[in-house]
């Protein structure tokens, strides 16, 4: 296991968060965010940012507003 370095860390970083890297890699990721304070807040705020849009996919839009939007769509694609 090794400091892979900022610019390894932040170009997987996305891919680390969602389990998506080789177990070396991530590993190599991991022993670098607990060394790097800004790369461990880029993290922090990618992580929380990434749950954020995936609570809100899980929530419905009201019947109304989802009737909106297509009605928009449809009205925007005939011309």
């Amino acid at each position: 296991m090794t400091d892979c370095g900022c610019e390894k860390a932040r170009q997987d970083l996305e891919e680390f968060l969602r389990n998506e890297v080789c177990r070396t890699d991530a590993a190599d990721i991991r022993a670098h965010l607990a060394e790097c304070e800004d790369c461990t807040r880029e993290a922090l705020l990618a992580r929380t940012l990434t749950e954020a849009v995936q609570r809100a996919c899980r929530e419905t839009a009201p019947e109304e507003l989802r009737a909106q939007v297509i009605a928009r769509l449809r009205t925007a694609t005939a011309h």
